[in-house]
């Protein structure tokens, strides 16, 4: 019954997705190979040990925009995560490309971000010899990191989609791997636009009139536009309709002059790049103080490598509790 199930869904793929999707049967496959699921495609699979990963959880806490923020209802790397995946979706479907690939590309995109989002990345890739990024701690956090060294063991497809999912890399292989990487930027920056009004960083008119003529006036029709503009311009490739990209970019390019500096935001920026230097630092020097895990690490690739795993794992809470624990007295 189980592999009914399963070839239903290959046979589904074959005979209704696009000619530019990727269906599940051609994948080039994982490094380790492994016996299939009698129900779930090797994407579903995928997807489900994206879904239950420790690094997956812990997104929860991790930064989006504003550090440690007081309300509840500010983005986290977690609910950033869910946005990218339910627009890239949405795309993928009228696309008729392979949504559980997108899908599981989607929740894995940003598993290898750092405590305090870009702010951490920056510490480590200033620290590391050789840098250090979170597209590519994320394939080492899915190969090398995950299930206690093990790995997740994730298909070629999804894991090219995780490295490639920004514009610091070349495009990804796959047309669903181009949707998130899409997704990813439509996502950040419609609601970051919405996280910085509700701090009062920015207004509603602050937006150029131009660009609200094209997009729309609130987040909801922005990202309806630009899901709609891809759904109708893309074929071969994945692209938006020569409007709305540039209305677009436009947006982009304002949150970086505005939001992405504001003394709001970015005000404790400081502190946290300091903060995971040290750790750094520290754990370079005192591997004895990590997981087995990273022991291990350090014995194979180096103390320094050890150090960056094991701190860029970490949340904002966990990192700022461990510096205090490390740095700060305590009284009596």
């Amino acid at each position: 019954m189980g592999e009914n199930i399963r070839g239903r869904i290959l046979e589904f793929e074959r005979s209704s997705l696009s000619p530019y999707a990727a269906c599940c049967e051609d994948t080039k496959g994982r490094a380790l190979a492994e016996d299939e699921c009698p129900v779930r495609t090797a994407y579903q699979r995928d997807r489900d040990r994206i879904i239950h990963s420790n690094a997956f959880r812990r997104l929860k806490d991790k930064t989006q925009v504003f550090l440690s923020p007081e309300s509840a209802h500010y983005r986290t790397r977690l609910t950033h995560t869910l946005e990218v995946s339910q627009i890239a979706r949405t795309i993928a479907r009228g696309l008729r490309l392979n949504e559980d690939l997108t899908e599981a590309i989607a929740l894995g995109h940003d598993l290898g971000h750092t405590p305090f989002g870009h702010a951490g990345e920056r510490a480590l890739d200033g620290e590391l010899k050789g840098g250090f990024t979170h597209y590519g701690q994320g394939v080492r956090v899915v190969d090398t990191l995950e299930k206690d060294g093990a790995g997740l063991n994730l298909t070629y497809e999804v894991r090219d989609g995780i490295f490639c999912h920004t514009s610091a890399t070349k495009p990804a292989e796959t047309l669903e791997g181009r949707v998130v990487s899409l997704s990813d930027r439509v996502a950040y920056v419609n609601h970051d636009i919405d996280d910085a009004i509700r701090a009062g960083v920015m207004s509603v008119g602050d937006i150029p009139k131009n660009i609200r003529g094209v997009l729309g006036k609130t987040k909801s029709e922005s990202i309806n536009t630009l899901v709609i503009s891809a759904i109708n311009e893309s074929g071969d490739d994945i692209r938006l309709g020569a409007e709305a990209a540039e209305a677009f970019e436009e947006l982009h390019s304002l949150m970086f002059k505005t939001v992405y500096i504001d003394p709001v935001c970015k005000g404790e920026e400081g502190k946290a790049v300091e903060l995971v230097k040290s750790l750094y630092r520290y754990y370079s020097e005192n591997t004895e103080g990590m997981p087995e895990l990273y022991r291990k690490i350090a014995g194979k690739e180096g103390r320094e490598r050890a150090a960056a795993d094991y701190i860029s794992g970490m949340s904002d809470r966990f990192a700022t509790g461990t510096y205090e624990r490390l740095f700060v007295p305590s009284f009596w």
